[in-house]
C-alpha cells in the first residue's frame, strides 16, 4: 500500500510537471500554440482571425485533429499493453523524436520558414494527447488530471470547505488538500520551467521531460516486478 502510494505521487509530480512544461515552452517558443489543453488553441485562433488573421492562423484548428489522432493511438497502445504505464514511456519517445527534429532544424530561422516548428509543435501536441488519454483510462494512477489545472482547482475548493465541516476527519481532509496542491505546485512548476526553456533553448528543451518520462520507466521497471510493455 505504502508502494502504491508513492507510485502515485511520483507519477503525478512528473505528469503534470510534464504538462505545464509542455503547454508553456509551445505557447512561449510556437507562437502562443497551447499543447496539453488543446481548446485553448481555439480562443488564440478567434483572438488572431479577429486581428486580421492570415499567415499561419490555420495552425491552431490542425491541432485538433492532431491531438484525436494522438488519442486514438494511446487508446491502442493501453489496450495491447501489458503495463499500464507503457503509454508514459511512448509520451517520452515521441518528446525526444520532437527534441531531435527542432535540433536538427536549428539553424533556419522562423523568419524563412515555420513549418519546423509546427512540426515539432504537433509532436508535442501528440504527446500531450497521449498523456491525456493515459489520465482518462487509468485515472486511479495519479491523483487527479494531470493535463488541465481547473478541475483540480474546483476539487481544491470543495476540499478546503470539507476541512471546515463538522464529522469529518481533519487529518483525511488535509491530506487530501495536499494533495490537490501537488498538483497544482507541479504544473506551476513545470509552467515557470517551460517558459524558460521556451526563451532559452526554444523547442529542443522538449529533450528534458521526454528523457524524464523514459528514464523513471526504466527506473520503475527495475524496482518493480511490473513487465516492460
Amino acid at each position: 500500500m505504502e508502494d502504491k502510494k508513492q507510485t502515485l505521487w511520483l507519477i503525478t509530480a512528473i505528469l503534470t510537471v510534464t504538462a505545464g512544461y509542455c503547454d508553456a515552452i509551445t505557447f512561449v517558443a510556437a507562437e502562443r500554440t497551447f499543447s496539453a489543453h488543446i481548446t485553448g488553441n481555439f480562443i488564440v485562433f478567434a483572438y488572431q482571425m479577429i486581428q486580421g488573421g492570415g499567415g499561419d492562423t490555420w495552425v491552431k484548428l490542425l491541432t485538433y485533429p492532431v491531438f484525436m489522432l494522438s488519442v486514438l493511438t494511446g487508446g491502442a497502445i493501453a489496450a495491447r499493453s501489458l503495463n499500464n504505464h507503457a503509454m508514459l514511456f511512448f509520451e517520452g519517445i515521441i518528446l525526444l523524436i520532437g527534441a531531435v527534429i527542432a535540433y536538427a532544424f536549428s539553424d533556419i530561422p522562423n523568419s524563412s520558414t515555420t513549418w519546423p516548428m509546427y512540426l515539432v509543435t504537433m509532436f508535442i501536441i501528440f504527446a500531450m494527447g497521449i498523456q491525456n488519454t493515459f489520465g482518462k483510462l487509468f485515472n486511479k494512477e495519479t491523483y487527479g488530471t494531470t493535463t488541465m489545472m481547473t478541475g483540480n482547482s474546483t476539487q481544491l475548493g470543495i476540499d478546503i470547505m470539507g476541512y471546515f465541516r463538522t464529522g469529518v476527519s481533519r487529518w483525511q481532509s488535509l491530506s487530501t488538500i495536499f494533495r490537490d496542491l501537488i498538483s497544482l505546485a507541479g504544473f506551476l512548476t513545470g509552467c515557470l520551467l517551460g517558459a524558460w526553456a521556451g526563451k532559452t533553448l526554444g523547442l529542443e528543451g522538449i529533450f528534458i521531460p521526454g528523457f524524464v518520462l523514459v528514464i523513471c520507466y526504466y527506473c520503475r521497471r527495475i524496482f518493480t516486478s511490473e513487465q516492460t510493455f
